[in-house]
């Protein structure tokens, strides 16, 4: 007897943010195997994956048989035991590991299961961090249209109406503050005045609430949501001076920047951020493995060091002995093959070709740093006119996914903010695979072009033009 896995599929699964009713006429792709850069389907077709996994697969798919030696010898040795009063040796050199990659004094590492589980877990360390130092402070801030979780404090901290709205009440009180799309603001700013303008906003946004109530600032150094948003020069450095001043604690969300993306093990490295807390998951174990990981500094740990003194929060697989063998092997295979300087060798040569495809009219902006970039889809580049909600839904879901996934190229076309691709391969990829990349994505643009008349389609209802984003 046969196993009809497309059957099943239909009869049993269901898949995460997915339009399931979708797949009532259609095949539920099913991918069966991977290697390097390229994934291949039950019928055999192989796709070059543009979004490595989601964001994840830093190392590719080619080291499954090394990295499940070392799951297996962690399971002969201890499958489990929990992190809850006791330790084991593999989250100990983990801890000890994440910790020496990690920029300034980012001692502690507190293992959790994944990136939305990081985020609650900052989120809760830093009530209670003010809690014990004789402070009540709940409020968090982020940034519009970003992307920090889909669990319930996660969720709340997102900058995303359209993900949140199902879903309330959530979890209270979260601010959102202009992010750093420097594409729709006015022609011809300077960058020092864009800078000086973003952060009036974050400070207003704090004053507002009442400074002695905001817990923690939350920023991604590339927002993801939205189109690889990179900060003008000098906003960190005053989002650091503004949290000090009011005595708030910044967190860099490093779930997707973080192990190598930007081309250093932490994006809070490029940018110079200097973060209280830093969450982590995906590229840890290059999603070999479920896990993600809180880093505080000495600062935050302090407050718990008192004998009487415990951080209120865990979870069963927080630290698994499996997961952090597989960590570790992940770090110790970036290490060895040179994975984040790879990143640095290639990222120009991704920029330049990814640069080309502004010759489409269709073509607004590109942006973003390392192996993380998005492509802004525009109906009029002389204005930067976005398209209509429904024109964005038949380009994207109606057109560009199903074409790009045709052709065997798998990135994420997106309309979380204005309508985007975005592209993530694996940090392993090396030129040939950017050239197929950019490539494929071109003819796929250039048929886009041609099915969407940009320049004489009529006049839009949804018209960003010069707006802030």
């Amino acid at each position: 007897m046969t196993f009809d896995l497309q059957q099943a599929a239909r009869d049993h699964l269901w898949l995460h943010f997915t339009r399931m009713g979708t797949y009532g006429s259609t095949d539920v792709p099913i991918i069966v195997r991977g290697d390097g850069c390229y994934l291949e389907d039950a019928n055999g077709k192989r796709y070059l994956d543009g979004l490595a996994g989601l964001f994840a697969v830093q190392i590719g798919y080619s080291y499954g048989e090394e990295i499940g030696q070392a799951a297996l010898a962690q399971m002969k040795e201890l499958p489990f035991y929990t992190n809850w009063s006791y330790a084991h040796p593999r989250a100990i050199e983990l801890a000890h590991e994440v910790a020496q990659l990690a920029p300034g004094d980012l001692n502690r590492v507190f293992f959790v299961s994944g990136g939305s589980e990081a985020v609650e877990a900052a989120w809760k360390l830093a009530r209670q961090w003010h809690l014990v130092r004789g402070e009540r402070r709940w409020k968090a801030i982020a940034r519009r249209t970003a992307y920090h979780g889909t669990t319930m404090g996660a969720l709340s901290i997102n900058g995303i109406p359209a993900l949140k709205n199902t879903f309330e009440p959530l979890v209270p009180e979260t601010l959102h503050v202009r992010n750093t799309n420097r594409y729709h603001r006015p022609p011809g700013e300077a960058e020092e005045d864009f800078t000086a303008f973003l952060l009036d906003d974050l400070e207003q946004a704090i004053l507002a609430a009442g400074p002695s109530t905001v817990a923690m600032v939350i920023m991604e150094p590339v927002q993801n949501a939205g189109g690889s948003f990179t900060p003008p020069a000098g906003y960190f450095q005053g989002v650091r001076e503004i949290c000090d001043r009011y005595g708030i604690l910044l967190c860099a969300d490093e779930v997707i920047t973080g192990f190598g993306r930007l081309g250093d093990w932490f994006g809070s490295q490029v940018y110079d951020i200097k973060p209280d807390l830093v969450t982590s998951a995906k590229g840890l174990s290059s999603a070999y493995a479920a896990i993600g990981a809180v880093l505080a500094t000495d600062r935050v740990f302090e407050p718990f060091l008192d004998e009487k003194a415990m951080y209120t929060h865990g979870m069963t697989f927080g630290g698994h002995p499996v997961m952090c063998a597989i960590a570790l092997k992940n770090i110790e295979i970036m290490k060895r093959e040179r994975v984040i300087e790879n990143v640095r060798e290639n990222e120009s040569y991704f920029r330049g070709a990814l640069e080309q495809l502004k010759e489409l009219d269709i073509v607004g902006d590109v942006r973003g740093t390392g192996y993380f970039y998005a492509v802004e889809l525009v109906r009029d580049r002389e204005t930067r006119e976005t398209f209509t909600d429904a024109e964005s839904e038949t380009l994207l879901r109606g057109f560009l996914s199903p074409r790009l996934f045709e052709r065997g190229l798998i990135c994420r076309a997106d309309d979380r903010g204005d309508p985007v691709v975005q592209i993530s391969p694996p940090l392993v990829a090396g030129r040939a695979e950017i050239d197929e990349l950019t490539g494929t994505l071109g003819d796929v643009l250039a048929e886009a072009q041609e099915r969407v008349d940009v320049r004489r389609a009529e006049p839009a209802t949804r018209t960003p033009g010069q707006r802030v984003p």
